[in-house]
């Protein structure tokens, strides 16, 4: 028995079209998931479904902008449209903002935490159907919320709304943890450290410098973060409730800056 394997499961991925949602997308489809990704930009999110569909894979585009509770109900209807159950949720889709104390804007406040934290609660709340028909005790359903070891520890850039999502994503996925196993629904996180994205230009455009300050002396790969989200996934990590998993190179635990 291979309890990493994906197979006959349905994963959704929001935010799947570049950076970590495509990244856990291309390892999902490696294990043989059939995964949906969506992402507000219908171009590239269609792009990536065709290349992650090679080789035999499955990967469907589902795009929508998912910062409002619209977006959030559409993206639900589409899927259920789609398919009679899903197994695995990754709330992936995230935005960040940066600016100082003094000129912090509202703007930036409400984007972030509507989308990082707002989001992510009410797109599980409208796909539980969904999540409760594919889930079993035998084979619990999976809900991933992608986080931040910003959420973790102090980061000294002004990205102070993006940092308090995170904290309270970690939080709230412990309290939907605690309710959802219930339902057979394990609620678990990661809080990725340097990976390569449009989000952290600093460690996709200055690696070398970066990984200069992580204990383990290298930004993170792909296969760093599809080892832990095909884990958590899988049979693998079905007595897994509740916690978040740093995926860093060591700087969270070693107190360090980016």
């Amino acid at each position: 028995m291979n309890i990493f394997s994906l197979e006959n499961r349905t994963a959704l991925i929001t935010g799947g079209s570049r950076g970590i949602g495509r990244m856990i997308a291309e390892g999902f489809v490696a294990q043989g998931a059939r995964v949906y990704i969506s992402s507000r930009d219908s171009d590239a999110c269609r792009q990536t479904a065709i290349e992650l569909s090679g080789d035999g894979g499955i990967c469907r585009p589902l795009p929508q902008d998912i910062s409002t509770m619209k977006g959030v109900r559409t993206l639900a209807e589409k899927f259920a449209a789609a398919e009679p159950g899903l197994d695995i949720l990754v709330n992936n889709a995230g935005a960040a903002w940066g600016s100082s104390f003094e000129s912090f804007p509202e703007q930036g406040w409400d984007k972030v935490l509507d989308l990082n934290l707002k989001s992510p609660f009410f797109l599980t709340q409208a796909l539980l159907g969904s999540l409760e028909a594919a889930a079993s005790k035998e084979a619990p359903g999976k809900v991933i919320n992608i986080a931040s070891i910003d959420g973790l520890r102090p980061n000294p850039q002004a990205t102070y709304s993006y940092q308090a999502s995170k904290a309270g994503l970690i939080h709230l996925t412990r309290r939907m943890a605690a309710e959802l196993i219930r339902r057979n629904i394990c609620v678990t996180a990661i809080a990725p450290g340097a990976f390569a994205s449009r989000m952290n230009k600093d460690a996709r455009d200055r690696a070398d410098e970066v990984a200069a300050v992580i204990p383990a002396g290298r930004i993170g790969t792909a296969r760093d973060m599809q080892g832990v989200a095909i884990f958590l996934a899988s049979r693998a990590g079905d007595y897994l409730v509740g916690a978040t998993i740093p995926v860093d190179g060591g700087v969270a635990l070693a107190h360090l800056s980016i």
